[in-house]
């Protein structure tokens, strides 16, 4: 079967959740399928980023979006209903490129990316179509607006609302329809939510595997920097749950890991105990270097693959209700759910003054993650809707 895959970004490097996930479910669906990849991108794709993803693909078009266009697009889009997102991601150039490259292909599928590429595709009605929500962005926008300035809490309320009522209104664009977590379904405004497949993300258990290394940091976060929920929960961790270790008399040494670190994010250098790195080309380094896990993410939607990665590495992990909801593990069994600094605290010691425990939570982490996130198994999934009429 031709499939036409079409992503708002490129899917390497896997510093993003969006990216992460589709190039494993495009590593997948190459066994089955010649996979035709459209990608939008407002920055440059170098050789390396497209020989990393070439092996997998048939094809690879890039589509590069004027930065001039995006920011007339984005002003403009004040003053229609749709979200300031799908704005960003959409242009006339791009769409009249997309067309012939159907066109050309002829696909016999169509599998859309996020409601950021739904423009694309929506009135492609003689070509079967899935779309991945993948998370409930209205959620995640609605999270933050709490904690947005002031002066953007307008933009943010009525992102959330546009949000909120163009996932509902592109439900009925597609024959069918995923995301990536039950919870994240329930999400949906749409009365016919239930026939959204919820389809995990999975781990690659060979490349992310317990490894015995000398301990260099008692608690990590890695995650992408520049997103806000990272950024937000960096900050939590240093301005909260540090200064009321350190009070009890607990210097634990932290890292905080990951691409693109926000200023406010790299300022918690100034904190004698907390380290941040950045990005490091191999994830699996840093996990390995870290006794304990934590992720006390207050905002946000989806399913964190750094939770995923660390319980895989065999990483006692520590995270909230919010953030577990996506994950299902057991409590006080593969994982630890703490949602408030003194409940963090007492985890945290727990763990660190119990090796049993440690050594529990250790194992069982590991063994949920082989028996319930396997790439191979949830993209098997997807592929059955690609067939259903």
């Amino acid at each position: 079967m031709k499939l036409l895959i079409i992503l708002s970004r490129f899917p390497y490097p896997l510093e993003k959740g969006d990216k992460l996930r589709a190039y494993h479910q495009i590593k997948e669906l190459s066994k089955n399928y010649e996979i035709y990849l459209f990608c939008l991108t407002d920055k440059t794709i170098t050789d390396e980023q497209i020989n990393s993803i070439k092996p997998f693909c048939k094809e690879i078009k890039i589509a590069k979006l004027n930065q001039i266009v995006i920011a007339v697009k984005l002003f403009f889009a004040l003053f229609t209903h749709k979200p300031f997102q799908v704005n960003y991601f959409y242009q006339r150039k791009a769409y009249k490129a997309f067309i012939r490259y159907v066109e050309k292909v002829k696909p016999e599928h169509i599998y859309s990316q996020m409601i950021r590429t739904t423009e694309y595709v929506k009135h492609l009605y003689h070509i079967p179509k899935t779309l991945d929500y993948m998370d409930a962005l209205s959620k995640g926008i609605e999270r933050r607006i709490e904690k947005t300035p002031w002066y953007l809490k307008m933009i943010f309320k009525s992102e959330y609302k546009r949000l909120r009522n163009y996932e509902t209104v592109i439900f009925d664009y597609f024959n069918h329809l995923t995301i990536i977590s039950e919870q994240d379904k329930n999400y949906i405004r749409h009365p016919e939510k239930n026939k959204i497949s919820v389809v995990p993300n999975g781990i690659d258990f060979t490349y992310f595997s317990p490894v015995n290394r000398e301990k260099k940091y008692d608690i990590l976060f890695l995650g992408n920097m520049n997103y806000p929920p990272n950024i937000d929960c960096a900050i939590y961790i240093a301005e909260q749950i540090n200064p009321e270790l350190i009070k009890k008399g607990y210097h634990y040494k932290i890292c905080i890991a990951g691409a693109n670190p926000h200023k406010k994010v790299r300022a918690l250098n100034k904190y004698p105990n907390i380290e941040v790195v950045g990005w490091v080309n191999d994830q699996r380094e840093i996990y390995a270097q870290s006794k304990l896990f934590l992720a006390p993410l207050q905002i946000g939607t989806g399913m964190q693959n750094k939770l995923l990665e660390a319980m895989a590495m065999g990483i006692p992990c520590i995270t909230t209700s919010l953030a577990n909801n996506a994950v299902q593990a057991k409590e006080g069994e593969e994982i630890i759910i703490a949602d408030m600094p003194d409940q963090i605290i007492k985890a945290l010691n727990l763990l660190m003054q119990n090796p049993e425990k440690y050594a529990h939570l250790s194992a069982n982490a590991r063994k949920f993650i082989e028996n319930n996130y396997s790439w191979s198994k949830h993209t098997a999934k997807l592929s059955q809707l690609f067939h259903a009429k």
